[in-house]
C-alpha cells in the first residue's frame, strides 16, 4: 500500500510539466501533500484530507496553467489594432509638402501691343483703352470705345469709366479701379508697382489717368495741365520702372518712367489695373 501510494503521488506530481508562471503556488501545495504522504509509515494512515487534496490537485493545476497560457497569449497593448489605426491616421493627415508655390513674376516684361495715336484732342481715354486692349488680343477702335467710356468733347471723366470700358471687352471683368485722392503716399506707390506687375504678368495693360507734368528716365518732359490718359504696357526692375504708350505724341509713342513718378503724376486721379 505504501509503495503504491508513493507511485501514484509521483505520477500525479510529474504527469504534466507545468509552466513556471503557474507552477510556483501550485507546486507548494503539491509538495506539502506529497511530503505528508511520504512521511507516513505503514502504521500511520494517510489522512483523508491530504488524499483529497492530492486527488483534486491535477485539475486545479490545469486550470491555473490554462489561465496563465491565456494571459501569455494576450496581445501587447503596443501592437493593438487601435494603436496601429491611430498611427496610420496620423501619417495620412500629414500635409502634402510636394505642392509647388506659384511662380514668381519675371523681373522684366513688355506686352506685345499695337499703337495708335489719338484721332482728336479729347479722345485720349478711348485711345489709351484701345491701345491697352490690343495687348490682350482684343481688336477695337477708338470710336467704338467712346460710348462705353461716356467720352465726349470734355474728355473721359475718370478711371471708373476706363475700368468699366475695359471690363466690357475682356473676359472675367478682371480690372479694378485704384484712386489716388491727393499726393501719392509710399503705400500707394507700392500698390501701383504690385498692380502693374500683376496685370502685365496676366497679359493685361494698365490705363492711367494723369494730370500735370512728369519727366521720364531719359529726361523727357511730359505736361498735361488739363489731364490725360496713357497705357502702361510693360515694366522692368520688378516693376520699379514702367513702359508707357502715350497716344498724344506719335513722334514719341513710348517711354520709360519710374513707378514713383507715375504715382505722383496720377495724384488726384487714378488708374485701371
Amino acid at each position: 500500500m505504501k509503495h503504491r501510494m508513493k507511485r501514484q503521488l509521483r505520477r500525479v506530481a510529474t504527469e504534466r510539466p507545468y509552466q513556471i508562471i503557474a507552477g510556483t503556488a501550485a507546486a507548494l501545495v503539491l509538495a506539502g501533500g506529497v511530503g505528508t504522504a511520504l512521511a507516513a509509515t505503514d502504521n500511520t494512515p494517510v489522512h483523508q484530507e491530504n488524499a483529497a487534496a492530492v486527488a483534486d490537485l491535477a485539475p486545479r493545476l490545469g486550470d491555473v496553467a490554462a489561465r496563465s497560457e491565456a494571459r501569455l497569449a494576450a496581445p501587447s497593448p503596443s501592437s493593438s489594432p487601435t494603436a496601429s489605426s491611430s498611427a496610420a491616421t496620423k501619417a495620412t493627415a500629414d500635409p502634402d509638402v510636394t505642392k509647388k508655390a506659384k511662380p514668381k513674376p519675371p523681373s522684366t516684361k513688355v506686352l506685345d501691343y499695337t499703337y495708335e495715336a489719338q484721332t482728336t484732342y479729347w479722345n485720349c481715354g478711348p485711345a489709351a483703352v484701345r491701345n491697352a486692349l490690343s495687348a490682350s488680343g482684343v481688336e477695337t477702335t477708338q470710336d467704338a470705345m467712346v460710348a462705353p467710356l461716356n467720352a465726349g468733347e470734355n474728355g473721359t471723366n475718370s478711371a471708373e469709366d476706363t475700368t468699366r470700358g475695359l471690363n466690357r471687352m475682356v473676359k472675367g471683368s478682371p480690372y479694378r479701379t485704384r484712386m489716388i485722392p491727393g499726393q501719392a503716399t509710399p503705400a500707394q506707390m507700392d500698390q501701383l508697382q504690385a498692380d502693374v506687375v500683376n496685370a502685365i504678368s496676366d497679359g493685361r495693360a494698365v490705363v492711367a489717368n494723369i494730370v500735370g507734368s512728369a519727366t521720364d528716365i531719359n529726361g523727357g518732359w511730359h505736361s498735361f495741365p488739363g489731364g490725360h490718359y496713357i497705357a502702361v504696357v510693360g515694366y522692368k526692375d520688378d516693376g520699379r520702372t514702367v513702359r508707357i504708350a502715350d497716344s498724344a505724341a506719335p513722334s514719341l509713342p513710348a517711354y520709360w518712367m519710374t513707378t514713383i513718378d507715375l504715382a505722383n503724376w496720377m495724384g488726384t486721379r487714378g488708374y485701371s489695373a
